[in-house]
């Protein structure tokens, strides 16, 4: 049967556009697009139960964002020819689409959900992450699982001071912004990229120019919903009980309020809290509790939550005591662990990073290898979030999506701040020690630290801020809350980490919990984390203020230098013979990298007693005298017909002295003018044409010997030889014949 197939088409106003259809694949899902920019195409899917399993009480929702390496040509790398893991980056976006769908799902809505997205076919031209958000909603749109706030995602840079839409890969290289930012028709839900140091008017106004480019996504997806005309599916809606919901807040809200406001650590806080709830539970009957349970779980948490919320709208007070634009106190340190090559400890509050630098050569690069994407990173930073952090005893899982976020967040932060005298490859690793809300912005903060105390060439100090939010839709009220805890990230509205140096913003990464957010709070939250950033730079310059001068004496240190393409097989020897010796001998690490035909050599060591041995060798390799020239030579072998000399500023590099070449006078023993050992000027003359070698000699550089008096003079009345007459015919033919003697002598 031929397939019905129905299409929208969102043009982008500069001769490109973006295709939504759906009709022809996947129609067995609850709904499918494929959507399609340029020769990228994605197959967007979802799936949702008809039913909630029992005891359920939230949306588990499930988004996967997949490349296959066909969609580009290509075969998967490494052993198994078959895609296996997701790599960081498709984690990355399967978070960025999360973050925007999950809120905008019914509250009472708790049907495993499933939305699956994958790239099909690959465009040079077209980066498909930004085109993920937009496939998600749309098959949300065309299926009949309840999902009624639509969105869509652009990532929005700045060329020469111009906003453009879904840039291509090459742009983003000339770009000074990278943000991907998901929002509905009304507000914005979602932000999160990298800046070179930009204002924050300058990102309102990015944000405003890709919401207008999302409205008009969403109304395509509008109209396509109306072609398909799918009902809304209908679902069991959540159990409720006025009469318990009442006694539970009799019970509890005012206990709540009153911890809320009491200024007590998290620890402190948490067992009160726990508390609360055991005599709410305590105030029903077993049989209650039994049939009760998911009901007085849930209106205890609901208690709670408003209580904190009013404690901080109602008093200003937040759960530590603090005022709503206060920031933790702060400590920090730098060298702490005597081995690594740069560390540091971070503290705000209850939340700890300790951070720890690596320096390599271009061999510990991580390489980068998608359908999408090839290439190699110099600096990167993993982020580790162990369950102890928190004071809670949980098996490890491998890396989560949230660390490999979370690091990849600071990553952005640092990276524009690496300068080009940095000739190392960089990694960062932060250890969450303590966890109150933050980690990835403490990560920042103690990256930049290890850094600089690594001696990396950093042009500015980079620090970290989580604002938050509290809002009352029913009366309006909201504040805005800097470096928030744990608490009021899990029971508030956003969490917007904004980063930066003392002259812009270098990343960020927003998260909604409401339907929304309008820009009055925005312009607000990132006014609040200016002040909050530039005080917590103070505090780390307080420590050091900027990279010391050299790494650290255990740390190594990297030399490059660069040598012509026809001497990299020399140097590297046969079967890599000579680069194998020379690291052991030298005790370094040498790589060298083929660039435009040349070779970039990377040395590195800790001994520079080693690395000039290094140096020296490939200074030796390449050398290569010049007609003309005089160089310093040394002896070092003895024959008959004259010495092997080594060039002093090329040791290993020899060439015969003759001994017709020694001295002006005759020489019947070489020792009689030069011995082993003996350093003495020689002129470079080139090369033999009778002999094919190259030449050089001492006496060049010696004064002509006066004209010996005792020679006969020549005969001034003898004609020219021009006038003489032809030479005599010396062809062997016609000399005549020879006799031998006895002993072998000839004679005429």
């Amino acid at each position: 049967m031929i397939p019905n197939v129905t299409r929208e088409i969102i043009d982008l106003g500069d001769g490109r556009s973006i295709s939504i259809e759906t009709g022809k694949l996947a129609k067995q899902a609850d709904g499918s697009v494929v959507v399609q920019m340029g020769d990228a195409m994605l197959l967007a899917t979802v799936v949702s139960a008809k039913t909630a399993a029992p005891g359920i009480d939230f949306l588990p929702l499930t988004v996967d964002y997949r490349e296959k390496f066909a969609a580009a040509g290509r075969f998967p790398g490494g052993f198994f020819k078959r895609e296996a893991r997701p790599s960081d980056a498709e984690v990355l976006t399967m978070r960025l689409v999360d973050r925007v769908l999950r809120p905008l799902f019914p509250d009472d809505y708790h049907a495993e959900t499933q939305v699956m997205i994958q790239l099909m076919s690959h465009d040079e031209n077209v980066m498909p992450d930004a085109l993920a958000g937009l496939a998600a909603s749309a098959a949300l749109a065309v299926s009949d699982v309840p999902f009624h706030t639509l969105i869509s995602e652009v990532r929005v840079a700045r060329v020469d001071g111009k906003f453009i839409i879904n840039p291509s890969r090459e742009q983003l290289e000339q770009s000074d912004i990278d943000m991907m930012i998901g929002a509905s028709s009304d507000s914005i839900a979602m932000v999160e990229g990298e800046m070179k140091e930009i204002s924050e008017k300058e990102m309102v106004e990015a944000i405003k120019f890709a919401h207008e480019a999302i409205k008009a996504q969403i109304a395509a997806q509008e109209k396509l919903k109306a072609a398909i005309g799918k009902e809304i599916r209908t679902y069991e809606e959540e159990a409720t009980d006025a009469d318990v919901e009442k006694k539970v807040y009799d019970l509890s809200y005012d206990k709540y309020f009153a911890v809320a406001k009491e200024s007590s650590s998290k620890q402190e806080r948490s067992e009160k809290f726990s508390t609360i709830k055991e005599e709410v539970l305590a105030a029903f009957t077993e049989e209650e509790q039994l049939e009760l349970a998911d009901l007085i779980s849930k209106y205890i948490y609901k208690s709670q939550k408003e209580a904190v919320r009013n404690v901080i709208l109602d008093l200003g007070v937040r759960l530590d005591g603090r005022k709503t634009n206060e920031i933790r106190p702060i400590w920090c340190e730098v060298d702490y662990l005597p081995s690594t090559h740069g560390s540091a400890i971070f503290t705000r509050g209850e939340t700890q990073a300790l951070a720890t630098v690596t320096l390599g050569t271009s061999r510990e690069a991580n390489v980068i290898d998608l359908p999408s994407e090839q290439g190699e990173e110099n600096f990167y930073l993993h982020y580790n979030f162990p369950p102890f952090s928190t004071g809670e005893a949980k098996p490890l899982r491998g890396t989560s999506r949230r660390e490999v976020g979370h690091g990849n967040l600071a990553q952005r932060a640092l990276k524009n701040m690496l300068t080009d005298e940095n000739p190392y490859t960089v990694r960062v690793v932060s250890e969450v020690l303590e966890s109150n809300g933050s980690s990835s912005m403490a990560t920042v903060c103690a990256g930049t630290l290890a850094l600089m105390d690594a001696g990396v060439k950093i042009a500015k100090p980079v620090s970290g801020i989580a604002m938050g939010l509290i809002s009352d839709d029913k009366t309006g009220r909201w504040a805005v809350l800097s470096d928030i805890l744990g608490d009021e990230d899990h029971l508030g509205d956003m969490d917007f980490k904004v980063t930066g140096t003392a002259d812009g913003i270098t990343a960020c990464q927003m998260d909604i919990k409401i339907e929304g957010l309008n820009y009055e709070i925005m312009e607000q939250a990132l006014e609040q984390a200016r002040e909050g950033r530039l005080h917590i730079l103070g505090k780390l310059t307080e420590v050091i203020s900027q990279p010391r001068e050299t790494v650290k004496k255990h740390a190594p240190k990297i030399v490059k230098v660069t040598i012509p393409g026809a001497f990299i097989g020399a140097l590297i020897g046969p079967g890599g013979k000579v680069i194998q010796e020379l690291q052991k001998a030298t005790g370094t690490t040498i790589v060298i990298n083929e660039v435009d035909e040349q070779g970039e050599v990377e040395i590195l060591g800790t001994d520079p007693d080693g690395m000039q041995a290094v140096l020296n060798k490939i200074d030796s390799i390449i050398f290569k005298p010049q007609v003309g020239e005089t160089y310093s030579v040394k002896v070092v072998k003895m024959l008959d017909f004259g010495a092997v000399v080594e060039y002093v500023q090329a040791p290993g590099n020899e060439v015969l002295l003759h001994v017709s070449e020694l001295a002006w006078e005759r020489t019947e023993n070489v020792s009689d003018v030069v011995n082993m050992g003996d350093v003495f000027d020689v002129k470079y003359i080139g090369i033999d044409p009778k002999t094919r070698k190259e030449k050089v000699s001492r006496k060049a550089l010696l004064p002509r010997p006066p004209r010996d008096e005792n020679r006969p003079p020549r005969d001034e009345n003898r004609a020219p030889r021009e006038n003489r007459g032809p030479r005599p015919n010396r062809d062997n033919n016609n000399r005549g014949p020879r006799n031998n003697d006895k002993d072998g002598n000839k004679e005429a």
